[in-house]
């Protein structure tokens, strides 16, 4: 397990999420970093959130990574940026407002009882058939929900029926740390 992150850490994975969607857009060549803190050099899993007006606007991530966590911001910055089937790719114009947020992940573990689950605390990820579904902890808090519609709307997300976790389901949870979005002022170079 790594260290906590350190503000300066959490900062510098924003900037590398948002110099690659830009360089990624604009076709300018990222700033290349003479170092990265050993913390931002482990294997572990990501999601990268786009927020335009505190609205979702792009939303991919990995539970394993072979790579260093730094080089898999950068890559699932990009895609949520331009391959989230749910919105349109990103555009030059779209680069005058929009947030980052960040969840670096625990390992996936399965459950036996939904009362394992801990709202607020635990991500859920889903799986029937081959039907998989993935909500990040924060969108339960931000919603207001309690375990069960947590659940009903993973399966949602998954495409089966909202009840569908009630019967023949892997359920498994995870834990995330969080952190952005961030202000106009840290947003520029």
């Amino acid at each position: 397990m790594t260290e906590p992150f350190s503000a300066e850490e959490k900062k510098l994975l924003i900037e590398i999420a948002r110099e690659a969607i830009v360089s990624n857009l604009t076709g300018e060549k990222p700033p290349q970093r003479e170092t990265i803190p050993s913390n931002l050099l482990v294997k572990r899993g990501c999601f990268v959130t786009i927020k335009q007006n505190s609205t979702l606007r792009g939303c991919i991530g990995s539970f394993i990574s072979d790579k260093p966590l730094h080089e898999l911001v950068r890559e699932m910055a990009v895609s949520a940026a331009t391959l989230d089937p749910r919105f349109y790719p990103m555009k030059r114009d779209d680069l005058d407002d929009f947030d980052l947020e960040i969840s670096v992940l625990s390992p996936l573990r399965e459950i036996d009882s939904i009362e394992d689950i801990q709202v607020g605390l635990h991500g859920i990820y889903l799986e029937k058939n081959v039907s998989r579904g993935v909500l990040l902890p924060q969108v339960a808090v931000e919603y207001g929900w309690d375990r069960e519609t947590f659940l009903r709307q993973t399966c949602l997300k998954a495409g089966l029926h909202e009840d569908d976790w009630q019967d023949g389901a892997n359920i498994y949870v995870f834990t995330a740390d969080v952190f952005g979005p961030v202000s106009a002022e840290e947003k520029k170079p």
